[in-house]
């Protein structure tokens, strides 16, 4: 049972039809493909409705892997909410305010690590903001710098692209893995790295933007001693 990733062919697909394969012991909905990220790498899952063809419709309050393999995605509805029946066809239909906030967001993310060119200790996304946990021996960071280096790099408006390398090309060159945190899935034999052009090149599995422009204007809100060598700086969407 395979949950087919369509978020992986186009992160700005909203809407798109799917055929319920099983209902798990924890009530979650899996689907033979979706839009829906699940919940993974600090991003969450996202959210949205499944709309049946008698006019139901199911609130999906989040989405997660349903298996260690990372093969099938399980949908969650809200509580108190009929669910549908195996070999049913659904409609999803994608919570875009939400996903494209995280997007954003992620994306700024990896420009961040390039201001910051130091090992990532851990990180996570949510609506309008984000942080990034780096190892920086020096505390004196300034709030007002790092805005605007990365306002800079968001304001080229730089290409982002996507190609897949196997488990051994990453092995090789383990200088692309900045996330201490959390590894880059395995299993499936190829890993998937983003290009943002002439500034990163890194694994991640997460939806991003098209272009860095996208992001639109950002602040560093917060800089926080975690530890003696490590700082959580925080980000904010401005518009």
């Amino acid at each position: 049972m395979t949950t087919e990733l369509l978020f992986r062919h186009d992160a700005y697909q909203t809407r798109a039809s799917a055929k319920v394969l099983a209902i798990n012991e924890r009530g979650g909905i899996i689907l033979d493909r979706t839009l829906f990220y699940p919940t993974g790498g600090g991003q969450p899952g996202d959210k949205g409705q499944l709309c049946l063809a008698d006019g139901r419709v199911i609130p999906i309050t989040t989405t997660v892997w349903d298996d260690a393999a990372h093969t099938c995605i399980a949908h969650i509805p809200a509580e108190a909410n009929p669910l549908p029946t195996v070999g049913e066809s659904v409609e999803l239909v994608l919570d875009w305010q939400t996903r494209y906030s995280h997007m954003r967001i992620h994306t700024a993310l990896h420009l961040l690590s390039v201001v910051l060119p130091y090992p990532v200790t851990g990180g996570s996304i949510s609506l309008g903001e984000g942080r990034s946990d780096f190892d920086i021996p020096d505390a004196n960071l300034n709030k007002e710098t790092i805005t605007q280096q990365l306002q800079a790099l968001i304001d080229k408006d730089l290409p982002l692209s996507e190609r897949w390398i196997s488990d051994e090309e990453l092995d090789a060159n383990p200088s692309l893995v900045k996330t201490m945190s959390v590894q880059p899935p395995r299993g499936s034999g190829k890993i998937r790295l983003i290009h943002i052009q002439d500034a990163d090149l890194q694994p991640c599995g997460g939806t991003h933007v098209r272009r860095t422009g996208e992001i639109g204007r950002v602040a560093i809100t917060k800089i926080e001693n975690k530890g003696k060598i490590n700082r959580r700086v925080r980000i904010a969407l401005l518009n």
